[in-house]
């Protein structure tokens, strides 16, 4: 497994550099976008990836279909290299480290927040005020509506956890007591 993210990223690195020489970041972006997309979309995809036993020029040929209208020049000849090379197991990876370098270049942050109701405008924008204020430029923020909170939200920063649920207060309490039975009265 962690081979696989090194060779994931290595060729991401060689993408990513390419894509900011050519000066093609943003579509090669959009592509491996549609690229890690597409391959999380479909399980049938990420089996055909991953099958051994069927041949290079006929993955080329999938691939053809299913990508090549929607991707730029440069992301064909890669895909195809990558093809070539007996590593399409590893195109999902490889565009996801590619996004994940897009992301840390254009200094943008993903975040996101569980609530138990859905947010509203003015919550919204002091979440995204509050992860500004550490620093970040830009924000990607997901929304989770997630009945089991009570209340509050649970944020994520990167890798970061802010938890600010009453289902968690109320958990820590649970563990208090269940740790504090037996109380001494002196």
């Amino acid at each position: 497994r962690m081979k696989q993210t090194r060779a994931t990223l290595r060729y991401a690195k060689s993408l990513f550099s390419l894509a900011i020489e050519q000066n093609t970041l943003e579509s090669c972006k959009q592509d491996m976008q549609f690229i890690a997309d597409t391959c999380a979309n479909s399980k049938d995809l990420a089996l055909l990836l991953k099958n051994p036993i069927i041949k290079t020029d006929k993955k080329i040929a999938i691939f053809k279909a299913i990508f090549y209208d929607n991707l730029s020049e440069i992301c064909i000849s890669f895909v195809n290299i990558i093809t070539s090379k007996r590593r399409e197991p590893l195109l999902e990876g490889i565009a996801n480290s590619f996004i994940t370098l897009y992301k840390a270049h254009k200094n943008i942050e993903t975040a996101s927040v569980s609530t138990a109701i859905e947010l509203d405008e003015s919550l919204r924008l002091e979440i995204l005020d509050y992860i500004k204020s550490q620093g970040k430029l830009d924000i990607e923020l997901t929304e989770v509506v997630d009945k089991n909170l009570i209340g509050g939200a649970v944020i994520r920063i990167g890798n970061r956890q802010l938890d600010v649920s009453v289902v968690k207060a109320i958990n820590d309490l649970k563990k208090s007591f269940s740790k504090n039975l037996y109380i001494k009265d002196f």
